[in-house]
């Protein structure tokens, strides 16, 4: 009887393994998007990335989610990584727009469709999509905001600005001063960067206030920094500083909602990775995305009035 006890326990354990090995090969046997953002601790990247990733699986692919630091050698490397796997497609938030050219091109000639979003690249026909927040439109209408705020007297103000080596941080400073720059009563006393970073902020907003103690406004180039100016200002006791930022992440949001932030600019990340997912699905079923390569998608003014209906880089009311 116990011979026969051990029979079935082995042939149960056989069918188990078996059941596991199957199910292994149809998990392998499912196409694989890889999708390589900047970062999973700043929580735009990682809710475009956890947006990509919910999508792809959704549709049925695998997903492996990787991490470039903005650093184009490391993203080099997990492009080589992608073509190794045999990845059917890769979803890339690139590390540079010149720097992440030969990375893409290389990933296209080994048969691996490439669908860019937040950054481009500076050249056409190697990615299969290039999706990305207005950023100039979005700038535009903060300062559009912020020049109401500021009041008829305006007066003095300062810019925080981003990362001076990337793109988006050139196009919203240039947003910014199509608007600013057409009214005179607007006087920009100091511009430093913060390269994206809120505790440089918190150091650079202290140290313009004490340069510019009559500074009735600061213009960020994102909301991390905004949030930065925002504390320094709180630190410092000043009150009634016209403050504006630009991405539309959770932190940021709140801070309107409780008036010590006057308004961003929200990049639709969670829109634009599901986009990038549906259009590299389409292609990899037809051969074809049905849209340009470059597409610019509109960013939303978040105010006071309307913050409500935002969450986690995306409408939802």
């Amino acid at each position: 009887m116990l011979r026969t006890l051990l029979k079935t326990q082995s042939a149960v354990v056989s069918l188990l393994l078996l059941a596991i090995i199957a199910c292994h090969r149809a998990e392998l046997s499912r196409p694989l998007i890889v999708i390589l953002v900047p970062s999973q601790d700043n929580p735009f990247f990682k809710s475009e990335a956890d947006a990509a990733a919910t999508r792809a699986e959704a549709l049925g692919y695998r997903v492996r989610i990787d991490v470039h630091d903005d650093d184009a050698y490391r993203q080099d490397n997990l492009v080589d990584a992608a073509i190794a796997s045999n990845a059917a497609a890769i979803i890339l938030d690139n590390a540079g727009a010149d720097s992440s050219i030969a990375a893409v091109r290389r990933a296209t000639q080994a048969g691996i469709a490439c669908f860019l979003i937040d950054r481009e690249i500076e050249a056409d026909g190697i990615a299969k999509a290039q999706i990305i927040a207005d950023n100039n439109q979005g700038a535009r209408i903060v300062a559009e905001e912020f020049v109401h705020a500021m009041g008829p007297a305006s007066g003095e103000y300062a810019e925080l600005l981003g990362r001076e080596s990337d793109t988006n941080a050139q196009v919203r400073t240039r947003g910014f001063h199509a608007i600013l720059d057409r009214h005179p009563e607007l006087h920009r006393v100091a511009a430093q960067s913060a390269n994206w970073s809120q505790s440089e902020a918190f150091q650079k907003t202290e140290t313009m206030l004490q340069a510019h103690p009559s500074i009735h406004g600061i213009v960020a180039g994102n909301d991390t920094m905004a949030l930065g100016a925002v504390a320094a200002l709180k630190n410092a006791g000043v009150k009634g500083i016209v403050t504006t930022g630009f991405d539309g992440i959770p932190d940021a949001v709140a801070a309107i909602r409780s008036g010590a932030l006057r308004a961003t600019a929200l990049q639709p990340a969670v829109l634009i990775a599901r986009l990038a997912v549906d259009e590299a699905d389409r292609f990899l079923k037809s051969g074809t995305t049905g849209r340009p390569e470059r597409q610019i998608i509109p960013c939303d003014l978040v105010t006071q009035s309307n913050a409500d209906e935002y969450n986690i880089f995306e409408k939802v009311k």
